[in-house]
């Protein structure tokens, strides 16, 4: 049985990890929407977690980002990518990453995790599917693929609408903002035009 010691990633494994992403799900992968969740958004700090073995490097990686959904500005994590190496697929690598990832998320008070992939292999922490319609993702998803783990009982309940990161959230919240005065931003601005 191997064993398998999961570790906080450090600055110096950013490379190594873009590496074994493009190696494992291609050149494209940075067009998913997934990837609409990421871009100007930052790992949660002590949350992005990798593998390593001699001779290959860095054998497995995880992060999960911060997330707010709908109008109320839900908080939730988006797990992924998770990648693990090609020659060292089948042997937990993945599983053990998630766990660890999980286990630490639940410890800092993060209430819910999302992710978007397939849900036998992710069933296997506790991933199941959310229900039609209850959350919008920034682009094209398959809905059997968006899944989510309830690390605080009940959290999912609180959780509808549009997913986004917090500062997609927090310029969109700005911007439709109603004042005292009953009109949002961009109708002050209009009304200040005209």
């Amino acid at each position: 049985m191997t064993t398998i010691t999961v570790e906080a990633a450090l600055a110096a494994d950013h490379a190594a990890t873009e590496n074994l992403l493009d190696l494992t799900f291609g050149l494209t992968r940075s067009t998913k929407t997934s990837y609409r969740l990421r871009e100007g958004n930052t790992a949660i700090a002590g949350l992005s977690l990798v593998t390593r073995e001699a001779g290959l490097g860095l054998t497995g990686a995880i992060s999960f980002w911060p997330l707010k959904i709908g109008t109320a500005g839900t908080d939730a994590l988006l797990l992924g990518p998770l990648a693990v190496h090609p020659q060292r697929q089948n042997i937990g690598i993945g599983r053990a990453l998630m766990r660890a990832g999980v286990d630490k998320a639940k410890a800092l008070g993060h209430p819910l995790v999302i992710l978007v992939g397939d849900e036998p292999y992710y069933a296997r922490v506790g991933f199941k599917r959310v229900p039609d319609g209850q959350l919008e993702m920034p682009g094209p998803v398959d809905p059997d693929r968006l899944l989510y783990l309830e690390l605080v009982e009940g959290a999912l309940a609180e959780a509808h609408g549009l997913v986004l990161p917090p500062y997609r959230f927090a310029e969109l919240s700005a911007a439709f903002a109603v004042p005292h005065g009953g009109k949002g931003h961009q109708q002050q601005a209009q009304a200040a035009q005209g």
